[in-house]
């Protein structure tokens, strides 16, 4: 709540007013004030009349052809280069946010994200060393307990957000495929159907995952239903329960990361595979995003592909 004492300066133009009062005092003529801050006397003369009325109190003294500053007016010029200095370290802070050479930028990404936003990430700060970035890798449940809360600059996730109130961007191609173990039944099969594939047991990701929301849609689709063998938190621990031989995965084909490896997950050839899906760039409709967060989305769009590209083949049986 605004203080009650300072109501009288919010009701009038006081930095106008304020402008003309520091160079009267500082020259100690209104006609010179007027030319330096290229104006009519009579406009700057109304300026000082008019902060005058506000104060209350009379701020100059006119001796001969010099005017001098009261008790009052002394106070005011005190008082007014503090004001101006406020405004000055305030617009310093400002422009960082305008530039995109330095500031803040807050990242939350889908647990899968974590295959590729830090090298998003980190090319993006290669190309603006300034940056200062931070990087969160959270489940998609709480990455859209975040953004309700509007706790991060950007959020990615996995999978679309049919949703009024947020703004989405497709950023990058995130398909699905079916993950199995390379001495699995169906390793050296082509062309295996859905209803086949439906028959196997399934490892899936918890209720509410972007994966396991696909996933089922799939299966609905089909009009089937999955045979869950074992729900996990996280696509580590999927991978983990393949290459166990606990069954098989839908799941998207960056789980593998980046880089070519030697493994044991090979990729099914499941009729309708690989599932087309993307990831999304993401933020609460009416946030005024800062220079960095829009310089981040232009990026992401041309570089993004690139990253990845040529770099993301499945390896079958």
């Amino acid at each position: 709540m605004l203080q009650t004492n300072i109501r009288r300066y919010l009701k009038h133009g006081m930095l106008p007013q304020l402008r003309v009062f520091e160079a009267s005092a500082r020259l100690g003529n209104f006609s010179r004030a007027a030319q330096e801050l290229h104006m009519a006397q009579p406009t700057a003369s109304v300026q000082i009349k008019k902060l005058t009325e506000t104060v209350g109190l009379p701020l100059f003294e006119q001796v001969g052809r010099r005017v001098y500053l009261t008790d009052a007016g002394r106070q005011l010029y005190a008082g007014c280069h503090e004001i101006f200095r406020a405004l000055s370290t305030l617009e310093e802070t400002l422009d960082g946010l305008r530039a995109v050479e330095n500031g803040h930028l807050r990242l939350a990404v889908c647990s899968t994200g974590k295959y590729f936003a830090p090298r998003l990430l980190g090319a993006f700060i290669q190309r603006y060393p300034g940056v200062q970035a931070a990087l969160a890798i959270h489940s998609r449940s709480t990455l859209l307990d975040r953004l309700a809360r509007n706790e991060d600059d950007l959020y990615i996730f996995a999978s679309p957000l049919e949703r009024e109130d947020v703004v989405t961007q497709a950023l990058l191609p995130n398909p699905l495929v079916v993950f199995a173990r390379d001495d699995h039944a169906l390793a050296h099969a082509r062309h295996i159907g859905f209803e086949r594939l439906a028959a196997e047991p399934f490892l899936m990701r918890e209720a509410g995952s972007g994966t396991r929301l696909l996933a089922t849609h799939l299966f609905e689709r089909h009009g089937l239903t999955p045979k869950i063998k074992l729900e996990l938190s996280d696509d580590e621990a999927v991978k983990e329960a393949i290459l166990a031989g606990l069954g098989v995965a839908i799941m998207s084909r960056y789980t593998l990361g980046l880089e070519s490896e030697v493994s044991r997950l090979i990729c099914l050839d499941v009729e309708g595979f690989p599932l087309e899906n993307h990831w999304y760039l993401a933020y609460p409709v009416g946030k005024q995003l800062s220079a960095i967060s829009r310089a981040f989305m232009d990026f992401a769009r041309i570089e993004a592909k690139a990253l990845v590209q040529d770099r993301i083949s499945p390896r079958r049986q």
